[in-house]
């Protein structure tokens, strides 16, 4: 399907890939038909890919779901979901959630390139990046409260994981907004800019990403995104393991 028709497109140039939320109208909102086509990006995606911004059209990132598609009653809203047998329902959310949790790979870094509103599912879709870089003006909220709901594109344990139990509680059950220093404060934030800049930021840290080695940043990242679930014993281990691998591999004895 074209990005008119799913509200979303993929562009590839060389080793980075964009994602652009391309409903300026409506801020971006999101509905399923975009998740779908996220998801689907992944199986698209070159095998030459190692960093992908993702980004939104017009003057905020994501306001968060649509809710004149996921308040009616066509595919993809909350009256179709309430039809289902609870296995079903889950299905369709784990479905859903494919759209985010892809950009989770080990062999690409993902940036958000956040300007305004990064709303509920906006605000997860940030969370789903490994980076995220902020413009001066961006918001963040968690919304979902607000309709009764829970937070459920896999945003919650990435936030617990970047700011604590406690304060991913309060932010969560509050609803509340938060500005891009804020966010900066407690560790949301890789880097927060002026408006003006967030382009040639995000284009500065891409190169950044670019410059070493593609199997030492793969290794490294897994290491790094490993770390929490291992002992310390653990950890070091992986590490000895992957210099190992590495060590091989630039001597020319890799498998």
């Amino acid at each position: 399907m074209t990005a008119e028709a799913t509200g979303v497109r993929l562009e590839c140039d060389g080793p980075v890939a964009t994602v652009t939320l391309c409903r300026p109208d409506v801020l971006n909102a999101q509905t399923a038909a975009m998740w779908r086509a996220m998801s689907d990006f992944s199986r698209e995606l070159p095998g030459d890919v190692r960093v992908v911004v993702v980004r939104g059209e017009g003057r905020a990132f994501s306001a968060g779901i649509d809710l004149a598609v996921a308040g009616a009653s066509g595919p993809g809203s909350f009256a179709e979901l309430t039809t289902l047998s609870e296995q079903e329902c889950a299905d369709k959310i784990a479905e859903y959630q494919g759209g985010f949790t892809w950009l989770h790979r080990p062999d690409v870094i993902s940036i958000a390139a956040v300007q305004g509103h990064a709303i509920g599912a906006g605000f997860q879709l940030a969370l789903a990046c490994d980076l995220r870089v902020l413009a001066e003006n961006a918001t963040f909220s968690m919304a979902e409260v607000t309709l009764g709901l829970v937070p459920d594109l896999a945003g919650t344990k990435r936030l617990v994981e970047l700011v604590g139990y406690a304060r991913a509680l309060e932010i969560c059950t509050t609803g509340r907004r938060m500005d891009a220093a804020e966010a900066d404060r407690i560790g949301l934030a890789t880097l927060v800019v002026p408006a003006a800049e967030l382009d040639d930021a995000v284009r500065d840290l891409t190169a950044g990403l670019l410059t070493h080695n593609r199997d030492a940043v793969v290794e490294i990242k897994a290491l790094l995104a490993g770390a929490a679930g291992r002992t310390h014993a653990e950890q070091q281990r992986a590490e000895r393991e992957a210099q190992t691998r590495r060590l091989r591999d630039l001597a020319g004895r890799g498998e």
